[in-house]
């Protein structure tokens, strides 16, 4: 089970890795990393669970909503499932970098399982009641901390240098390619049998990625050292992140954009409730629209060589852009054609900022670096969520949408800014074949060609 979009990445090499793997190509096959047998089992196994986790993600939503009427309610729940990675996030980093990862797997896989199982026998036999759900999403938030930092950590293990900025990639696809069906069944399950069968679903999904960890071969493992047990290991993992601006700016964007920009349970389920009156089947149809673009962002990324931050502050502006010109589309057919282009942007973040954070983090490190980096991108929901339930609620949907739109796209313009002061940048204008040409280039390069064009005239 994932708990964000493209949670389920994995590590990329470290800059020296690709310094030193010059036989790494550039841009590689789609679907490489698939040709390594144990990374086919994770991968088989994840696209059954993630097809469940978007069921249970959906019904969760909806229930709570049908039971509170609040999209403020909506909100907390959210918040509950990512409070323990704000809170533990970090710790549970230092616990990957010392533990065995299969065997952490089958434990956190199978405490999901169970939680899920039990909050559908609870539906089902009519008996739920919001805080059974507020207890089953922060269990699940509990399982994540350690879960999430400790697939990222294993596909490095499954697959190699050489193929992990693919994985990173398909494993984002495979999340959203999940997203295409989970939402789409759990809206006809909802409407036709009820939201306990779609946590039902999956509980038993979890049977897959179960499955495939104990069919993997041990000895085509790759093995990885692991940290010792010391003092001052999480104390080291924030002062290795905050003394590098590459790793410490990405995150602190994708604060600003997971915070307030990603609620997407609120805003969309107050979209098809309030503003459009189209029910569960138009909340399961944007979420699946938004599918079709995030799938298509991570294929694209999947076939870049490279993360680069550029692309990173771009696709982030874009991102909040589209989501304030979504907040004032007047039909619900404008609407949902518009979830499309908002997933593809902000997966294009997603993955950016995954893949360029795994690229430059020492291999001792990256356990406890993305626990950061999910500390803060996930558990940014527990802090944003109830905000934004309470805006939307206050001032309706649009409101709430437009602003959070308008946060990630400052916060994007300005940390874009930092960033191109602290890689001594400056912004270039010309044109080029006839047409503009906007990009940043080194300011010593930009002063050398003007002291050049001083001297000729």
């Amino acid at each position: 089970m994932s708990t964000g979009s493209g949670a389920d990445s994995a590590p990329a090499p470290t800059h020296h890795d690709s310094q030193t793997a010059p036989d790494t190509p550039r841009k590689s096959s789609m679907f490489s990393s698939l040709k390594v047998r144990n990374y086919r089992l994770f991968f088989v196994g994840q696209v059954v669970s993630n097809i469940g986790t978007w069921m249970q993600r959906i019904a969760q939503d909806w229930l709570v909503l049908s039971l509170t009427g609040s999209s403020a309610a909506v909100g907390i729940t959210t918040a509950l499932q990512f409070l323990p990675m704000l809170l533990f996030g970090l710790y549970g980093g230092v616990l990957v970098d010392r533990l065995r990862k299969r065997p952490t797997l089958l434990v956190t896989q199978s405490a999901m399982a169970l939680t899920a199982i039990a909050l559908a026998v609870l539906t089902i036999s009519g008996h739920v009641q919001v805080w059974h759900v507020y207890v089953a999403a922060f269990a699940v938030g509990l399982a994540t901390v350690v879960d999430n930092p400790a697939r990222q950590s294993f596909v490095s293990e499954l697959v190699g240098p050489r193929q992990l900025q693919n994985a990173v990639s398909l494993n984002s696809a495979n999340f959203q390619s999940a997203r295409l069906v989970g939402p789409a069944v759990a809206g006809l399950m909802i409407t036709g049998v009820g939201t306990g069968w779609a946590f039902l679903f999956n509980g038993l999904s979890f049977v897959a990625p179960l499955t495939g960890l104990l069919l993997m071969r041990t000895r085509d493992l790759r093995a990885v050292e692991r940290a010792p047990r010391g003092k001052g290991q999480l104390r080291e993992g924030v002062r290795y992140v905050t003394g590098r601006p590459e790793l410490i700016w990405p995150i602190v964007l994708v604060g600003f954009v997971g915070t307030f920009a990603f609620n997407f349970p609120v805003y969309l389920s107050a979209f098809a409730d309030d503003v459009f009156h189209a029910g569960a089947g138009a909340y399961s149809m944007f979420n699946t629209l938004m599918a079709v673009g995030s799938l298509a962002g991570a294929l694209l990324a999947a076939r870049r060589g490279t993360a680069r931050l550029r692309l990173l502050i771009a696709a982030a502006i874009a991102f909040g852009a589209l989501e304030i010109v979504a907040a004032m589309t007047p039909t619900l057919f404008l609407f949902a054609l518009l979830m499309i282009p908002l997933g593809l942007f902000g997966m294009t973040v997603n993955v950016t900022t995954n893949t360029s954070i795994q690229m430059t983090t020492e291999p001792a490190m990256r356990g406890r670096v993305m626990a950061l980096y999910m500390m803060v991108f996930l558990g940014g929901s527990p802090v944003g969520a109830p905000i934004v339930g309470w805006v939307t609620d206050t001032y309706g949907a649009r409101v709430g949408l437009a602003a959070g739109g308008a946060v990630a796209a400052t916060a994007a313009a300005v940390i874009g800014l930092i960033l191109a002061r602290v890689g001594n940048l400056r912004l270039s204008v010309g044109w080029n074949g006839g047409h503009p040409h906007v990009r940043f280039v080194p300011r010593d390069q930009r002063e050398e060609r003007e002291d050049q064009l001083a001297t000729v005239a």
